[in-house]
């Protein structure tokens, strides 16, 4: 999603109104049924969800366009919110996971280290290039209304269903095991390790752009002119909001969750239960036999922590783009476009579930928590969109990356 222009002057108060009533009317109605059927532990995740929707809109907060402008045009800003998202998720998470606070019980996002995240992290970085969005970028788009993620996403779930059904098989080869930096290090050592890094990738990242552009673009803009609460109500936020916004947000998360924030296990949960409720045979997924995605098959997609916050984030998503006026906007969908969106979301879905999540799920949910295979999703996944990026030109989405 493009980033829209952060101009002095009054916003527009141009909200579609009969949508966001709706939208706010439909999440209060929802946050009542899941308190009264199952919890108000569910309530607040699909609210906690829902802010994670308005906070990605508002502040236009994807991974997709980030990346593809530093590859591009190595303008830096979004890449830099995402390296100081991985900061800031860091130092609220360590502590708590160092057992700083014994009281509060939560659990890192480990993973083994081995080909099945780094092909898994790598087909996901082409597809969200294709398909024109990441994990999250795909749903909050979707919330905005616009018409062709419903088709990335359609194919995120087939590829995800797919993905889960061969993911054992991939686990059987060459891997190094799980490795968390805090159980390695202890979380003081790990935190400043791991910020050292971040520092270092954050400087580079501002090197690439002053080289290119000789200026850097800010995170934050003040426009003195323009209230507070329109600019938070009605957006656009500075991308530095955003960073705020989803840290505090994934902090709520791992408090009321008791894990980090994920969004594309649900995806398979979805494609296995419809695959199911059409007739479908699975007793051979061996996937959904045991464990926690057993018993996520066995009851409402309602019970499952994941699927309500990625609700929660489309609705989220639809209110805050009724409130900018910028709900459904018009689209043109050539025939590649379609293509693209077809291709790129089964390979989001196939490699999330390879790589145990997508930028959300396995990136920042996984360096954020000290494990060591978020790390090798980075460096795959960056690698992935370089390919995605120098492919959309072929689908009628850029022009050809100039020759050096």
């Amino acid at each position: 999603m493009k980033r829209p222009a952060m101009t002095a002057g009054p916003l527009p108060l141009s909200a579609d109104k009969p949508v966001a009533s709706l939208a706010a009317l439909g999440m209060l109605a929802l946050a009542m049924l899941l308190q009264h059927e199952f919890a108000t532990r569910q309530a607040l995740l699909l609210l906690t969800g829902a802010g994670l929707g308005i906070t990605l809109y508002h502040a236009a907060f994807g991974f997709t366009g980030g990346w593809r402008r530093l590859i591009r045009e190595r303008r830096g800003d979004g890449a830099r919110a995402h390296l100081l998202l991985l900061a800031a998720s860091s130092l609220l998470f360590f502590p708590i996971l160092g057992n700083v606070f014994p009281g509060i019980q939560a659990s890192a996002a480990l993973a083994p280290i081995g080909l099945s995240v780094l092909i898994g992290a790598f087909l996901f970085g082409i597809g969200m290039q294709l398909g024109g969005g990441c994990g999250s970028g795909t749903l909050f788009a979707l919330g905005g209304g616009h018409v062709r993620m419903l088709i990335t996403l359609a194919f995120f779930i087939v590829g995800a269903t797919i993905g889960s059904v061969h993911l054992p098989a991939w686990l059987t080869l060459p891997n190094l095991g799980k490795h968390s930096l805090i159980a390695s290090f202890g979380w003081q050592t790990a935190l400043l390790l791991q910020l050292v890094v971040l520092a270092g990738l954050y400087a580079l990242v501002r090197w690439l752009e002053r080289r290119r552009h000789g200026e850097i673009r800010p995170l934050a803009i003040v426009t003195l002119d323009v209230r507070f609460v329109d600019r938070l109500v009605f957006g656009p936020w500075p991308l530095s909001w955003g960073v705020i916004g989803l840290s505090l947000l994934g902090l709520a998360t791992f408090l009321i969750a008791g894990h980090p924030w994920s969004i594309t296990f649900a995806f398979g949960l979805w494609g296995t239960k419809l695959w199911q409720a059409l007739g479908g045979d699975i007793s051979s997924w061996s996937y959904w036999s045991t464990g926690y995605p057993a018993q996520a098959l066995d009851r409402s997609v309602l019970a499952d922590t994941i699927s309500l916050m990625d609700f929660g984030i489309i609705l989220g998503a639809v209110l805050a783009a009724a409130l900018a006026g910028k709900f459904a906007p018009e689209e043109k969908l050539p025939v590649r476009s379609v293509l693209a969106a077809i291709l790129g979301g089964l390979l989001l879905g196939y490699g999330a579930r390879l790589s145990f999540g997508c930028n959300i799920g396995a990136l920042l949910a996984g360096i954020s928590t000290g494990s060591l295979h978020g790390w090798l999703w980075l460096v795959a996944g960056f690698a992935g969109n370089i390919v995605g990026v120098k492919l959309r030109p072929y689908f009628g989405f850029d022009r050809p990356l100039a020759k050096k």
